[in-house]
């Protein structure tokens, strides 16, 4: 199954040079916690996956709630596979996250997660990357994901 048939990529007339990344089925996790998403390819072969933090993503602290920025990088890594790696993002799952917070996410600004596909195997991707507010950065990270075949629809 085509990205096409999850996600919504096409262009953001708001934001030009970025495309949507958002699920069709906007009842599931990416739709109702996330919001809406938007990414792009950046120089370098860097993809860029944006959120802009809503009063729901603030913990106690008024911050973005550090679930929110892991939700975030978690998403990127399947944003990097589309725009960077070898295509198809749907059917793939996260083996391994290691994040380091290095910085509070200010709610009053979109926080950006930046990646670079450091390897691609037939199975494997292997991703590392950065969560930063303009020149702010919130927290690093490496990740990796096991492509998946295609599978049948569940009924």
């Amino acid at each position: 199954m085509p990205p096409d048939e999850w996600f919504d990529t096409g262009p953001d007339p708001d934001n030009p040079g970025w495309r949507h990344w958002n699920l069709k089925d906007q009842s599931l996790f990416n739709g109702a916690v996330m919001g809406p998403l938007i990414a792009r390819r950046d120089e370098g072969g860097k993809a860029r996956l944006r959120m802009v933090p809503e009063r729901r993503h603030q913990n106690l602290q008024g911050m973005i709630h550090g679930a929110v920025t892991l939700a975030l990088i978690d998403i990127s890594l399947f944003t990097t596979m589309h725009f960077v790696g070898s295509g198809n993002a749907g059917p793939s799952v996260t083996l391994e996250l290691s994040t380091q917070f290095v910085g509070g996410g200010d709610p009053a600004r979109p926080l950006d997660a930046v990646t670079e596909i450091i390897r691609e195997t037939g199975k494997l991707v292997f991703i590392r990357g950065t969560v930063d507010q303009g020149e702010d950065r919130v927290a690093a990270f490496s990740g990796i994901i096991r492509k998946m075949g295609q599978r049948a629809p569940q009924s």
